[in-house]
């Protein structure tokens, strides 16, 4: 009962940040598309990627609401995540200038903090995978008979 509660409160955590990250992209669009432009990586694709984030991030969180559905919201949030922090990553180690894709609260963070941020939400991402891996193989083995 206790590992039933892990993945309930990771992925209302996840759908938290997606559902604010994805809303402040979309209203801020304009300067989202913006600040995409000005990176590094992304120069040619930021028209595309100014749409594509926050639909996958929207997508994520709405497969998080489906129980069926669950794990691959898991695994998106998980590839987001792990994206996202590479970007992070990359930002910091290789680019000249820094801009700030981030909307609402989140472009309050300092780089630093906010690869710490996203570090802890792709662990809470892998942490839903493995345990509703883990719970539904329990419940798999449970249901098989028992051998003789």
């Amino acid at each position: 009962m206790k590992r039933q509660i892990i993945p309930e409160i990771a992925g209302s955590l996840i759908i938290m940040l997606f559902v604010y990250a994805a809303l402040s992209k979309l209203i801020d669009y304009d300067i989202f598309r913006y600040q995409l432009q000005r990176s590094p990586f992304f120069y040619g694709y930021a028209n595309i990627l100014a749409w594509l984030v926050p639909s996958m991030e929207l997508t994520a969180a709405s497969l998080l609401t489906i129980k069926r559905a669950r794990l691959a919201g898991f695994y998106l949030s998980f590839f987001l995540m792990l994206t996202f922090t590479g970007y992070i990553f990359a930002i910091l180690h290789f680019a000249d200038e820094i801009p700030c894709s981030c909307g609402g609260v989140l472009s309050m963070m300092s780089w630093n903090q906010h690869f710490i941020f996203n570090i802890v939400f792709t662990l809470i991402a892998l942490t839903g995978i493995l345990t509703l891996t883990r719970l539904s193989e329990r419940v798999a083995d449970e249901a098989r008979p028992a051998s003789v």
